[in-house]
C-alpha cells in the first residue's frame, strides 16, 4: 500500500464495530422502555429479544445503502425519496422474520390483514428511527471541518501586503491527510465512501460521490462511471473489451465507463 493509505478491511471492520454497538445500544434502550407490549415480559427476556432484532434489523436494513446510491446516481432519483422507498420495501422482510421468530419453537401462524399491518409499521416506525439516527450520523462525520477563525486576527496580519490572493484549492482536498499531496488522480465509490486516490497512496472518505464531485471545482476531470469520477491528465491508456470501455491511470488504476458516458467523453476528446 502507499503512503498514507488506509486498509479497506480494517476500515470496514471497524465501521461494522461500532454500527453493530450503536445497534445493541438501540436494542437495551428499547428494551428497557418495552415497546408494543413488551414490557410485560422479564428484563432478561427483553434484552435478548430487542438486541436479537436490532441486529437481525441492521443485517436486513444495511444493504440499503448501495440500493439507494444506485437509484440516487443512476436513476436520478431524489435522495430522500430514494431512502423513503427503499425503507418501505426492506421492512417487509424484516417484518415476516420478527413475526415467525415470535412463534418458535412452534410453526408460526399466518397473520391477519389487521396483524400484519399492525406488526408492519410497529417495525416500520422503529426501522425509519434508527435509519434517520444512522443518517445523521453518516452527514455529521462527512460534514468538513470548521474553517480556522484566526487567519484575519490582527496578531497574525502579514508583515508585507500580499500582491494578488492565491486561487482556493478545491474544497474536497482539504479533507485529505497532507501526506497525499493534492494531485487529485480520481474517486472510487465503496459503500457510503468515496476513496481518494493520489500518486501517494489513497484514503477513504465518509460522504457521497455526487458530494464529493461538487467539491472538485477548478480539476480537469468527469465522473466517467456512477462510481468513479477520473481527472483528465491521469489518463494514460484506453482499454476495450467488446462494448465495455475502462480508462487506465498513469498509476495503473482502471476505471469503468459507463455506456451512457462513452459518446460525451469521446466527443470531449478524452479517447
Amino acid at each position: 500500500m502507499g503512503q498514507g493509505e488506509t486498509r479497506p478491511g480494517g476500515r470496514l471492520v471497524r465501521t461494522l464495530i461500532v454500527d453493530l454497538s450503536v445497534m445493541t445500544v438501540i436494542g437495551i434502550v428499547l428494551a428497557l422502555i418495552g415497546p408494543f407490549g413488551s414490557a410485560n415480559a422479564p428484563l432478561a427476556v427483553r434484552l435478548v429479544s430487542w438486541i436479537g432484532f436490532a441486529w437481525l434489523g441492521f443485517a436486513i436494513y444495511r444493504p440499503m445503502q448501495p440500493a439507494v446510491a444506485w437509484l440516487s446516481n443512476d436513476l436520478q432519483l431524489p435522495e430522500i425519496g430514494a431512502w423513503i422507498g427503499v425503507t418501505l420495501v426492506a421492512t417487509i422482510p424484516l417484518t415476516v422474520a420478527i413475526w415467525c421468530i415470535g412463534f418458535l419453537p412452534d410453526a408460526p401462524q399466518a397473520p391477519t390483514i389487521t396483524q400484519a399491518f399492525e406488526a408492519y409499521f410497529n417495525v416500520l416506525v422503529i426501522g425509519a428511527s434508527v435509519t434517520i439516527v444512522f443518517n445523521l450520523i453518516a452527514r455529521a462525520k462527512a460534514a468538513p471541518a470548521p474553517s480556522d477563525g484566526h487567519a484575519g486576527a490582527p496578531g497574525n496580519l502579514p508583515s508585507e501586503p500580499l500582491a494578488t490572493s492565491p486561487e482556493p484549492s478545491p474544497r474536497f482536498l482539504d479533507r485529505l491527510p497532507a501526506s497525499l499531496g493534492t494531485e487529485l488522480l480520481a474517486l472510487e465509490m465503496e459503500d457510503h465512501y468515496v476513496r481518494a486516490h493520489t500518486p501517494l497512496g489513497s484514503e477513504l472518505v465518509l460522504m457521497r460521490m455526487r458530494d464529493a464531485v461538487a467539491e472538485l471545482d477548478g480539476i480537469d476531470g468527469a465522473q466517467v462511471h456512477r462510481s468513479w469520477w477520473v481527472a483528465r491528465g491521469a489518463v494514460e491508456d484506453v482499454k476495450r473489451d467488446g462494448r465495455n470501455l475502462r480508462l487506465v491511470l498513469d498509476t495503473g488504476l482502471e476505471a469503468p465507463v459507463s455506456r451512457a458516458n462513452v459518446k460525451p467523453l469521446r466527443d470531449a476528446g478524452w479517447f
